[in-house]
């Protein structure tokens, strides 16, 4: 009996994976707006009725869809946390920064669904939230690590929060990294920000005749995110970075 129950799920997850897998590709063919249940069944051989078991509605799919774009992405920041290295934070900073960009090019009708034009008729539920937040948790810890090792230096500008943010800044601390100074945690959200405005630029089209050097820009913008927040970077760090 567990031997039958092994293989169905086994066959459940396959059928599952091949579902997703051509939902991507009309994601890539046809925008996200236009994912149909009904096409992605017909490309399968399936019945649409058979389809429906897996995913009761496109909106569940599209769910499916979010939640493994948002964790792979994840994945590929806290690899790079991982394998960099520990005792400079700044180059920590630099190969998270590094490693969403790359997943994103290489991935960028992924990174669209995620980060591009919301979907119309689409409310991404309470499930979404995690997933979507493990690069700025990655980018977190290194602040986290470095104000533990006593290298973080907020900068002048965010030592005290803006005039009406104050509020804020006490709120997403406590929900974020108690341990850090509030104004840090603001300048770590502006940063988090200021990190996918500029992917957004690069993939959807608005440095086209304005940038050619997309990742000497990057490189140089990601090193000022990291004074922005108070890592130190050093002399050359901006072609270092470049170079991954």
């Amino acid at each position: 009996m567990n031997a039958i129950k092994g293989a169905r799920e086994r066959a459940r997850r396959e059928v599952t994976a091949a579902i997703k897998d051509e939902a991507r590709r009309h994601l890539a063919a046809e925008g996200a707006a236009k994912l149909s249940l009904r096409a992605v069944a017909r490309e399968l051989g399936m019945a649409s009725s058979a389809l429906y078991r897996y995913f009761p509605s496109r909106e569940e799919l599209l769910t499916a869809l979010i939640v493994d774009a948002y964790d792979a992405l994840g994945e590929a920041a806290e690899r790079a946390l991982a394998t960099a290295d520990r005792t400079d934070p700044a180059a920590r900073w630099l190969a998270v920064c590094r490693a969403v960009r790359h997943w994103a090019l290489d991935r960028p009708h992924e990174y669209a669904l995620i980060y591009g034009s919301p979907v119309p008729g689409y409310t991404a539920p309470a499930e979404t939230i995690a997933p979507a937040s493990r690069v700025g948790h990655a980018l977190i810890s290194v602040a986290r690590d470095a104000h533990a090792a006593g290298v973080l230096r907020v900068p002048a500008g965010w030592a005290a929060p803006p005039s009406g943010l104050d509020r804020d800044a006490a709120r997403l601390a406590a929900e974020l990294a108690p341990e850090l100074p509030a104004a840090a945690v603001v300048a770590l959200v502006a940063a988090w920000a200021q990190l996918f405005g500029l992917l957004n630029f690069e993939l959807f089209g608005q440095f086209n005749r304005v940038v050619d050097a997309r990742a000497e820009l990057f490189a140089h913008a990601a090193a000022g995110l990291a004074r922005q927040i108070g890592l130190s970077t050093p002399a050359g760090v901006d072609a270092i970075a470049a170079q991954g």
